[in-house]
């Protein structure tokens, strides 16, 4: 099979790999469609973030959708054939954490293609993977298998969205609106959002906000002071999901965040420095989110029963050949929201 592989920052290479029968409760998935995330453009651009470095050749991948192509004994609730939605958090189920019923922090977490340990856990970029059957969720006839390999990235906002609590007829300020925030727009108006306010500093971005359910976007590069005003009588919104990992982002979000509102990290990126009087004044709850578990079944079914349209996000698929290409164009915020592989 051929499988995308990442040897170094810009060193992308299209390689031939040994494919391997599934095992005791495995299935064999034909990858048909993969999505480029962010951490994906870290490897590929910077060879990884923080601490995180590529220290061997790792396929890349984890957003990914495919066919059933053989079966593992003991697998009992899928089929050659079904169509599947394949989620990457493979916790071990046996740690405290596990224990606790908090997968999302194992200890000794194999999540697809990612660099902390070593040797790396490979990723999905490939033409066939082996997985667990309880990875793989199935796809309703109908459901695009491009729209289905986006439930990953959407699982990850439908955990923000629990971190935050109740949305039901709060009012909502998502900043940043990449692929994480557009799809926590779908979210929040999903789990009863009365408004939803999106800001940005590019244009296109925002447009894609308002097509996928935001009731205003402002471009707070352009126009700061319209967001602003939102700082009238101690604040406005509710809730605030922070996509951007903006330090600008978060102090301008806690000026319009009334009291005893909350505030949940998305975005990840470098020290900030906070006012802590606010925090402190408005009694502001600041809370992070990292990965999900369960919600990813959850994504899965919203999908398939059409209770969100994430197709709007997806502007553009390229070949496997074309994978160089299709990472430079992903990095382009200009013109893309979702760039996904097809195997």
């Amino acid at each position: 099979m051929k499988a995308v592989v990442i040897h170094a920052a810009k060193d992308l290479r299209i390689e031939e790999r040994d494919v391997e029968p599934p095992g005791l409760g495995q299935v064999e998935v034909a990858i048909e469609a993969g999505g480029i995330c962010g951490s994906d453009l870290h490897y590929y651009n910077h060879g990884g973030f923080g601490t995180v470095r590529l220290r061997e050749p790792m396929i890349l991948g984890h957003e990914v959708a495919g066919r059933v192509a053989a079966l593992g004994a003991g697998v009992s609730h899928l089929a050659v054939g079904d169509r599947v939605a394949v989620s990457p958090s493979r916790p071990c189920n046996a740690c405290d954490y596990c224990l606790r019923g908090e997968q999302n922090h194992c200890l000794n977490m194999r999540f697809y293609g990612s660099a902390m340990p070593m040797p790396h856990i490979q990723g999905a970029f490939r033409q066939r993977l082996v997985a667990e059957e309880w990875q793989c969720h199935r796809v309703e006839t109908g459901v695009s298998i491009h729209e289905a390999a986006m439930a990953e990235p959407f699982a990850v906002t439908l955990h923000a969205v629990a971190r935050a609590g109740s949305l039901l007829g709060k009012r909502v300020l998502v900043s940043g609106c990449g692929p994480i925030g557009a799809l926590a727009i779908i979210a929040a108006r999903a789990a009863g959002a009365r408004e939803i306010v999106a800001t940005d500093v590019m244009g296109a971005v925002l447009e894609k906000a308002l097509a996928v359910g935001a009731d205003r976007v402002i471009d707070v590069a352009a126009n700061p002071e319209q967001l602003a005003a939102y700082s009238a009588g101690k604040g406005y919104f509710d809730v605030q999901f922070e996509a951007s990992g903006n330090e600008r982002a978060v102090r301008s979000g806690l000026e319009v965040l009334r009291p005893r509102s909350v505030l949940v990290q998305l975005g990840l990126g470098g020290d900030v420095a906070i006012p802590q009087n606010m925090v402190v004044a408005k009694e502001i709850e600041m809370k992070g989110t990292f990965r999900f578990h369960e919600e990813f079944g959850l994504a899965v079914d919203l999908i398939n029963r059409g209770r969100v349209d994430l197709t709007p996000l997806l502007t553009g698929v390229f070949p496997l050949e074309d994978a160089v290409a299709a990472f430079e164009a992903a990095g382009d915020r200009n013109r893309s929201m979702k760039v996904q592989l097809a195997f």
